[in-house]
């Protein structure tokens, strides 16, 4: 053994000791089968919606922004549920109306919420109305995307979003390197970040391949990719100032629906953007 591996007594290391208790050790990895069966039911439930479109799309996003704007409510105001409820079921009342088809001037009614959640809190009253707001619009955004330009397009999206998080991931652990944004995400990498970039760009690549979309997609693609990670590092800069570890301890081994889906809300938000702009028309199969 090499002699950085072991002390003068033949002893392993302290450092070595430790490696191996935790890879020996089996409640590191207790939660491995509830943490993969939740993720495949939220994975299962998911696809089935966005296959099936129309109604219930829609009624698995407006209760998933309802969930989401309950557990920012409680991310802030841990020992009142009751209001954070509240909340939630105006919100979900809010985006339903919006999306029945009622006309867009109701899009002002996304105000609501935000803005009766915003006065009810002591503090923290501008975070909850900002994070409540770009929740509301983002499921908005998904629905309306979802109807007016096809189940091919949202897959697209939703691919871009899981690629850049798991390639981001794996390079990020793999390659380590110099951090993103250390203060807010200190976890993040620039080697994950790069890499999250670089396979949206090809999730792109093979859809300008497969369908009739234009060559622009690549670089869209990688641009949705970074409002994905910026989606993701805003949720983690708000529980760094709630100094809350999850959004809430909803779903098995994964914490809550807002920790799932803060990548999910930033590309959808960038789309929003982009479709004032005009890119979006140019996103079709």
């Amino acid at each position: 053994m090499a002699e950085h591996e072991k002390t003068k007594d033949g002893e392993a290391a302290p450092g070595v000791a430790a490696s191996a208790a935790v890879i020996a050790d089996p409640g590191r990895w207790s939660d491995l089968g509830v943490r993969m069966a939740s993720g495949a039911a939220m994975a299962a439930l998911g696809a089935l919606a966005v296959m099936m479109g129309g109604v219930w799309f829609q009624m698995l996003t407006v209760f998933v922004t309802a969930v989401m704007v309950w557990e920012l409510w409680m991310m802030i105001e841990p020992g009142k549920p009751t209001p954070g409820m509240l909340l939630a079921a105006l919100c979900a009342s809010v985006l339903s109306g919006q999306l029945s088809g009622e006309g867009d001037w109701v899009i002002v009614l996304f105000l609501v919420a935000p803005v009766v959640g915003a006065a009810m809190l002591r503090r923290e009253r501008g975070t909850f109305f900002a994070f409540a707001l770009g929740i509301e619009v983002a499921g908005w955004g998904l629905v309306t995307f979802r109807a007016e330009y096809g189940f091919q397009w949202l897959l697209w999206l939703i691919l871009v979003v899981i690629c850049t998080d798991v390639f981001g991931y794996v390079a990020g652990r793999a390659l380590g390197g110099p951090k993103f944004w250390p203060k807010v995400s200190p976890k993040k990498t620039w080697s994950g970040t790069s890499a999250g970039w670089i396979a949206a760009g090809l999730v792109g690549l093979v859809f300008t391949w497969m369908t009739s979309s234009p060559w622009h997609l690549v670089w869209i693609s990688m641009l949705v990719s970074f409002a994905s990670q910026m989606g993701d590092i805003a949720e983690s800069a708000l529980k760094r100032r709630m100094k809350v570890k999850d959004s809430s301890t909803l779903i098995p081994g994964h914490g809550g629906l807002f920790d799932r889906f803060d990548a999910m809300l930033g590309a959808s938000l960038f789309m929003l953007l982009a479709s004032a702009a005009g890119f979006i028309p140019g996103v079709h199969f």
